[in-house]
This record gives C-alpha cells, structure tokens and sequence, in this order.
C-alpha cells in the first residue's frame, strides 16, 4: 500500500531540507500518523472510544498498537502493517490513511521544526545578529531574525528609539526563555552586551583579540563607557577601537540610533588610574582610595567639576559602574562631596517638593 507518489524520497528529502530537520523525524511521523488512521477507522471499538490522532511526541509506536507494526519503504513511500508477521493492511486503507494522517504529519514537521530553530538561535545566545522590524505587539516589538522572530520586551529597548516597519536594526540575543506560547527568543538593544559585540564586529583587534574588552557601564539610549586593555607591543587598544578620525567609533554609535555618546578609556589595573580615566573628560583630579570600603575620594578642580560630575551625574555615576567602587565627587576648594546617585536623587527630590504648575511649566 502506498499512500503518497512514486517521488517520496524526493519530496522527503526536500521537506528535511527545507524545514532543517532530520529525515529520520519525518519518517516518524509518517509511522505513528498511519498507525493512529489505523486504530481510528478499523481498530476495535474499545479502541476507537479513546483514539487520539494527536500521539504524543515521545510516544513509541509500540505503545498506540502493541501487535501491530509498520514496515515503511522510505524509497517508494509503501506502507504496510505488519501483525505476527502477517500483512493486515485493510484494502483501501491507503487513501483513508493519507488523509487522515496529513494533519499529525504537518503537525509533527511543524514541532520538529520548531525544535530545530530553537537549538539553531541556542547557539546565537550572547552574539549580536541583524534583524527587521516587524511590528510593534503592545509594549513589545517582534524582530525578524531569520528563521524565528525574536521578542524585544520595554526593558531591552532603547529609550524613545524608533522602530518602524520594516527597519533594520542590529539586536543582541540575550537569552531563550518559557513564554506562554512556549519558548520565546529575547533580543535586546538596551544590554551593555550589544555594545561590546558591535565592536567586535567593528573592530578586528577586538575580534581577533589583540584588544580585550575589560568592561562597559551603559545608559542605553545616552551615553557609554568602554574600557579596553591589550598586553600585544604595538597595539594602542584606545586608538584602535575609535578609529581614524573616530571611524569605528562612529560606526558603532550608528548602529545605535546615532545618539548615544561612546567614551572609550584605557583599561587600569592601578584603580587610581583607572578611575581618573573612568572620570574623563575632567582633568587635574586627585584621587584617595579607600580600599576595603570600595570608596574613591575625587578631589576636582572648580572649573573641571561639572566635566566630573555630568549631566545629571551620569559621568560620575556611569564612572563608579565601570570600575566597581563609589565614587564622592568634592571641590578641591572644599565644597560638599557628592556622587552621581546623590545628585540625581537630590535632582529627584526637588522635584517633588515643587507645586504641580511649577513642575509642569519645568516640562
């Protein structure tokens, strides 16, 4: 009995080859579907009350009819039953046993696939890939990555960042996560793990490793800060990373939106150093550094303290973040220490104490 064409192993092959998936599955499925049209049409009647076409995915083909075997020809597509080594194929069989197994086939080529994907972007998870815009799904925007649609849900977005229809953007896929219609592929554009990756990708002696990413502290959407190291003769691990005339640099805030701000510093292993480096722009600082309490004392110059502090104290703060201590900002001449955090909060609270119409004219 044959159920499908004299091309089968043509149209097997091109369905593995076009699904990703084993052949081996497909032949599966093909058993266990023709084994279920058994059992509904011409099993007992004790049988029939509580068939389910729908086997279960690990179920052995055994277990649906425990004397009843199938001898698949995975060349031509014949089918038979086998029963104490006897054919029981009914006449006729053929035909109800390809229509009734067309959905438990298509259903299990479609799972087969679906597996396939997922151990596909398994192994993408922690690299950058591009993708495009599909459409924004209530607070989540869908991304096209190929084979799967990734999930950007709002905490992975760039603040206030478009995404229209059909753009494409570069995501970092953060991890493969249980959603409600099972496994979901969660992309990013606000993980500090984009930036490293685009450049990786921008730079080749990062991506070789001549150049080693030590650390990045990240205000997605505002501005970053990027520290590298190279122990290789030769290598200027700043130079080579922003660029000739700030290239790759460039290139990288592109990626972006081309409003975030990059700010690339030498890796320190002295902490002095390093923070009087995490702190540029400002200049003519003194740093004491309390070792086991992780605190830094940064004495500024008047004229470099707001260089120090940044916006909103995000320089000091986005500092602290890359070199892992608290960081007090104090006038040289002897003014109140403050940290990023503490200016923000205190930025925050005068806020609050303002009357509505005097909050809302600041607007």
């Amino acid at each position: 009995m044959a159920i499908v064409r004299s091309e089968f192993a043509l149209a097997l092959n091109q369905v593995a080859s076009e699904r990703g998936i084993d052949p081996k599955v497909v032949l599966e499925s093909i058993r266990q579907a023709i084994l279920a049209a058994y059992r509904k049409d011409f099993g007992t009647d004790e049988d029939s009350l509580d068939v389910d076409v729908d086997v279960d995915e690990n179920e052995e083909v055994e277990d649906i009819e425990d004397d009843i075997e199938v001898e698949l020809n995975p060349s031509t597509g014949e089918a038979k039953l086998i029963k104490d080594g006897e054919d029981v194929t009914p006449p006729g069989f053929g035909r109800i046993a390809a229509q009734t197994a067309k959905q438990v086939i298509l259903q299990r080529v479609r799972e087969a696939e679906k597996t396939s994907i997922m151990t596909d972007y398994q192994d993408k998870v922690g690299t950058v890939i591009n993708g495009m815009v599909l459409r924004v799904d209530g607070p989540n925007v869908l991304i096209d990555i190929g084979r799967a649609q990734g999930i950007m849900p709002p905490r992975e977005q760039i603040p206030a960042e478009d995404y229209s229809k059909n753009r494409r953007i570069a995501v970092y896929v953060k991890e493969i996560r249980e959603g409600r219609r099972g496994n979901e592929i969660i992309v990013s554009r606000a993980d500090k793990s984009l930036v490293e990756g685009l450049f990786r990708n921008e730079v080749p002696e990062v991506a070789q490793g001549a150049v080693e990413i030590k650390v990045v502290a990240r205000e997605a959407g505002s501005r970053t800060k990027i520290a590298v190291f190279s122990d290789q003769q030769g290598v200027d691990p700043v130079g080579s990373c922003v660029g000739q005339k700030g290239v790759r640099v460039q290139a990288v805030i592109n990626e972006l939106g081309g409003e975030e701000k990059i700010d690339v510093i030498a890796w320190n292993e002295n902490i002095e150093q390093f923070i009087l480096q995490a702190l540029s722009p400002a200049e003519d600082m003194t740093v004491k550094i309390n070792e086991e309490e992780k605190h830094a004392l940064v004495l500024v110059p008047e004229d470099q303290l707001s260089l120090a502090i940044g916006r909103n104290g995000q320089n000091v703060r986005l500092a602290a973040q890359l070199v892992g201590y608290k960081i007090d900002i104090r006038d040289a001449s002897g003014a109140d220490t403050r940290t990023g955090n503490d200016i923000k909060d205190r930025q925050d609270k005068e806020k609050e104490d303002l009357p509505a119409e005097v909050v809302d004219k600041k607007k």
